[in-house]
């Protein structure tokens, strides 16, 4: 038999949540792990290649090219083909865009109407 605290969890999980919450939710979920944050932090100081990333954090390609896409999905990173190599760089006002959303939700006052999707947010779910 499944406890109460299990099936509250459950029953929150199925009910539809505002876009806007999901998508603050996706944002903070990319950034809640420690390696992708590594990444952040690296292009904070400016574009890299995946092959710089992946000196910088010590991952094999595979896992630092998941960990791009993920950051991708949720509108934080940028990518763009350079040859061979992809350049990956944080997508401008991106931080400032997150805090008026997450201002705006403490106020009370977001609505859909008012709050445009983050770039690639819509419709993924970072893991």
């Amino acid at each position: 038999m499944p406890s109460p605290a299990h099936i509250r969890t459950t029953v929150a999980s199925i009910v539809d949540q505002p876009e806007e919450l999901r998508e603050l939710r996706i944002f903070h979920k990319a950034l809640a792990d420690v390696n992708r944050l590594r990444i952040v932090r690296r292009l904070g100081a400016g574009p890299a290649t995946v092959g710089e990333l992946i000196d910088e954090v010590g991952l094999s390609q595979p896992l630092v090219s998941w960990h791009v896409s993920k950051l991708r999905a949720a509108g934080v990173v940028e990518t763009r083909r350079a040859g061979r190599e992809v350049l990956c760089s944080l997508r401008v006002g991106v931080f400032d865009e997150i805090a008026e959303r997450e201002k705006a939700m403490v106020a009370g006052s977001t609505s859909n109407a008012a709050v445009a999707p983050l770039p690639a947010a819509a419709g993924a779910e970072a893991h």
